[in-house]
């Protein structure tokens, strides 16, 4: 476990410095070899102890009769915080679905499904933001008199601009789906998946509420708000608590489920018509 914990500490120092040296050359900035040199060596260090600490995990899986990839998969959650790993998954998909953006196409809705899009009320409020993200690049190009610091601050300004991009994107590719069997999957992009199966499904309703709090709250009761553009417009009453994972991996349990809908009586009713239960429009 010592080990573990000095490999977690390590990547901790060594990889945001390590990012920062690489948005720097990308940005254009030289530096002297020595010091490019003696920047790496921490890094080499702190890799060569993830491999060895990676490998012994491994092992002791294996020897438990682990498969290969399960044996992998156990060795990188042990060292990899699950935080850490959330946010690395969450950027891949905010990636890919930038692709699936402009084919036009979403992730996970099959033939015969009704997908419900959320992003109606976020819209406005994303382009802003990339339109002052893109004010703010162009002002400071003026307003930075260092070459190296301006290069600097565009790949932040690009890359902040892309993620915003990426998120909104992950959103409208990926929608709620109401499946065929009556089966509900309420999502917020990359970043909240949850699986209602039929059996679960209790009543159903078209309900606008305008809550205070985070994107995923959770009161003491099991109530369960995923708060898109401060509403939700649907609430959906479950007949037995389902286990949830929050964007940061923190796990919860959910008795009543309100999310938002950009048209909640077309999903109400696809639900309704799908579970054979109980609907309000």
């Amino acid at each position: 476990m010592s080990a573990i914990r000095a490999g977690r500490i390590a990547v901790a120092c060594v990889v945001p410095a390590e990012l920062g040296l690489m948005v720097c050359l990308a940005a254009g900035v030289r530096f002297p070899g020595w010091a490019l040199a003696a920047a790496e060596v921490p890094a080499l260090g702190v890799l060569l102890l993830e491999v060895r600490v990676l490998r012994g995990l491994y092992a002791a899986e294996r020897r438990r009769g682990a498969e290969r990839g399960e044996a992998w998969r156990a060795a990188v959650r042990a060292v990899v915080p699950v935080r850490v790993r959330r946010l690395v998954r969450h950027e891949l998909r905010a990636a890919a679905s930038l692709g699936w953006w402009v084919l036009r196409r979403r992730h996970g809705v099959r033939e015969g499904d009704l997908a419900a899009a959320y992003t109606g009320p976020q819209t406005a409020m994303m382009y802003g933001m990339v339109f002052v993200a893109v004010v703010e690049t162009v002002a400071l190009s003026f307003l930075i008199p260092w070459p190296a610091v301006h290069r600097v601050v565009l790949v932040l300004d690009v890359y902040g601009v892309l993620l915003v991009l990426a998120l909104h994107a992950a959103c409208v590719t990926r929608p709620h789906v109401v499946r065929a069997d009556g089966s509900l999957r309420i999502r917020y992009g990359a970043l909240f998946d949850l699986v209602v199966p039929p059996d679960a499904v209790g009543s159903v309703r078209v309900d606008r509420r305008y809550p205070e709090g985070r994107l995923v709250t959770v009161s003491e009761d099991g109530v369960l708000d995923l708060i898109v553009g401060s509403q939700t417009t649907v609430t959906l009453e479950l007949t037995r608590p389902l286990p949830f994972t929050r964007p940061l991996g923190a796990r919860g349990e959910a008795r009543v489920v309100r999310f938002h809908a950009d048209e909640p009586r077309a999903l109400v009713a696809a639900l309704g018509e799908g579970s054979g239960r109980a609907v309000t429009p």
